[in-house]
C-alpha cells in the first residue's frame, strides 16, 4: 500500500496525497514527462489553448463549423471555437429546455476534451449562474447535466479560488437536491458526484467544506444500513445507483482526510459496510468492497498494525463473492463481481494490488493503490474519455497525479517514436517539477478536524 496519511503529517491536500507516496513518486520520475521550461502554469495553459484548439476529439456542434476539412488558421479555429462556445452559453438561458440541454450537451463534450482556462476564467460567473438557474428551476435531466457540468466547470478552472469561489455559490443547491427525497435520482446522483468533485478541486484550507461534505454524502447512503436487528433495508427503485454515487463521492474526500479523522471514520463504517456486502444490487456490492478496501488500505498507513474487526467474517463474505456461481444473476455481473471481489480479497489477505498503467502521449500515470484508483475512477467518470487529454494538458490533473507541467510537442514529432535520451529528459524534468505548495495549510486542517 502507497497511499498518503501518516501521523506525523496530520493534515493532507490532494497533491500532497498522491505525491508523497513512495511508489506513486518513483513511478511518476520513471513515467513523467516534460522538458525544462520557466513558463508558468498561466503561460502553459494559454499555449495548450492555442495549440490545440482546432483538434477534434468528440463531435459537437461548437465543431460543426471546422469539419468541412478545410485548412484553418489556428488563431482563426479558436475564434470560431470561442464564438459557439458564447452562443451555448447563452442558449443556457433560452426559454427551451431542450435547447437548454443541447446547449450543457454540448459544452460538456467540449470541457471534456479541450483546456480551456483562459476563456471560462473570464466567464465563470456567468457559467456559473447559468447553472444555478438550470438547478433551481431545470427538471431532473436539466438538474443532472447542470450538475456534471458544473463539476467540468470546477476541473477546468484549475481547483484555485476560481474554483472554490464557483463552489461556495452553488453548493447550496446541490445540498438542496442531493437530500430533497421526491427529486429525480439520476439528478440525485450528479449532484452527488459533483459535490465530492467539486469539494475535493476546492479543496478549502480550513477543513470546513470537507466536514460537511462528508457528512452531507453520508446521510445519503447510510441510509442503506442494517437497523440495529442486523436487517438491510428493502431497497428502493434508484437508491443503490444514488448510494453507490455518494459512496464514491465520499471515498474521495476521505483520501483528504488527516489520520486522527480517518480512524473515527474506519470504526463507524468498516463494521456496517461488511453488512452491505449482502446487499441485493450487484453495483452496490461492488461499490462496497472498493469502498472497505480503501479504508482499510487508509488504516495500515496509518497503523502498520491495523487490523479489521471481526476479518474472518470479512474474508468469508469476500470469498463467497468471488466465487458467486448463483444461477439467477446475470453473466455479467457475476463475471465483473468475481472479478473486483478477487481483487479485493487478494489485497486483504496479501496487502498487495493489481498495479494499472495510464498511457497518454508519450507519458504514463501509474494507478498502484486503491486510494488512486478512486481519484482517477473519479475523474474519469465526469471527464468520460477525455480523462487522457486532461492528464496530458490539464495543470490541475497533472498537479494531482504528479507529473509536471505540461509536455508541449509539435503534432509532428508525436507521430514519431520519442527517443530513450528524450524520455529521460522529460522524466527528470517531471520529477523536478513536483508541487510542493500548500504544505503550509495541512497544520490548518488538522486543527479544525
Amino acid at each position: 500500500m502507497h497511499a498518503m496519511v501518516h501521523t506525523s503529517c496530520p493534515g493532507s491536500l490532494r497533491q500532497d496525497v498522491l505525491q508523497l507516496t513512495a511508489k506513486g513518486l518513483l513511478k511518476g520520475v520513471k513515467n513523467g514527462g516534460r522538458a525544462e521550461s520557466g513558463a508558468s502554469d498561466d503561460e502553459l495553459t494559454s499555449d495548450v489553448l492555442s495549440h490545440y484548439s482546432s483538434a477534434s476529439e468528440g463531435t459537437s456542434v461548437l465543431e460543426e463549423g471546422t469539419a468541412g476539412g478545410e485548412q484553418v488558421d489556428e488563431q482563426t479555429a479558436q475564434e470560431e471555437m470561442e464564438d459557439k462556445l458564447k452562443q451555448c452559453i447563452d442558449d443556457l438561458t433560452d426559454k427551451s429546455a431542450k435547447t437548454r440541454l443541447a446547449a450543457m450537451e454540448s459544452l460538456r463534450q467540449v470541457f471534456s476534451s479541450k483546456v480551456l482556462y483562459d476563456f471560462l476564467t473570464e466567464r465563470r460567473l456567468t457559467v456559473g449562474d447559468c447553472l444555478e438557474r438550470n438547478l433551481k428551476k431545470g427538471g431532473g435531466e436539466e438538474k443532472a447535466s447542470a450538475a456534471t457540468l458544473f463539476a467540468l466547470l470546477c476541473i477546468q478552472l484549475g481547483g484555485g479560488d476560481e474554483a472554490a469561489e464557483g463552489f461556495n455559490m452553488l453548493r447550496p443547491i446541490l445540498t438542496t437536491i442531493l437530500t430533497d427525497n421526491t427529486a429525480s435520482m439520476t439528478a440525485r446522483q450528479s449532484c452527488a458526484r459533483a459535490l465530492g468533485m467539486c469539494c475535493y478541486v476546492s479543496a478549502a484550507e480550513d477543513g470546513e467544506d470537507l466536514i460537511k461534505s462528508l457528512s452531507l454524502l453520508e446521510s445519503i447512503f447510510m441510509s442503506s444500513y442494517p437497523n440495529r436487528e442486523g436487517v438491510l433495508p428493502t431497497p428502493k427503485p434508484g437508491g443503490p445507483a444514488l448510494h453507490s454515487a455518494a459512496l464514491q463521492a465520499w471515498c474521495l474526500l476521505v483520501t483528504l482526510c488527516p489520520a486522527s479523522r480517518l480512524s473515527v471514520l474506519l470504526h463507524l463504517h468498516l463494521p456496517k459496510l461488511l453488512a452491505c456486502l449482502q446487499s441485493s444490487d450487484v453495483n452496490y456490492r461492488i461499490t462496497v468492497g472498493e469502498t472497505m478496501a480503501l479504508l482499510v488500505e487508509l488504516g495500515r498507513e496509518i497503523d502498520e498494525d491495523f487490523e479489521v474487526e471481526d476479518a474472518d467474517s470479512l474474508c468469508e463474505s469476500l470469498k463467497a463473492l468471488a466465487t458467486d456461481c448463483t444461477k439467477h444473476r446475470a453473466k455479467n455481473d457475476k463475471r465483473k463481481q468475481r472479478s473486483i471481489f478477487r481483487e479485493v480479497l487478494h489485497y486483504m489477505e496479501n496487502e498487495d494490488f493489481t498495479e494499472e498503467r495510464i498511457r497518454f502521449g508519450v507519458e504514463s500515470v501509474y494507478i498502484d493503490s486503491w486510494m488512486r484508483r478512486r481519484i482517477y475512477d473519479a475523474f474519469k467518470e465526469i471527464l468520460e474519455s477525455g480523462v487522457r487529454h486532461h492528464l496530458q494538458f490539464n495543470p490541475l490533473l497533472r498537479d494531482i497525479f504528479g507529473l509536471g507541467p505540461p509536455i508541449i510537442l509539435d503534432p509532428a514529432l508525436k507521430a514519431n517514436k520519442i527517443s530513450r535520451f528524450e524520455k529521460h529528459l522529460f522524466n527528470s524534468a517531471a520529477f523536478k517539477a513536483r508541487t510542493k505548495q500548500r504544505n503550509k495549510v495541512r497544520d490548518k486542517r488538522a486543527d479544525v478536524m
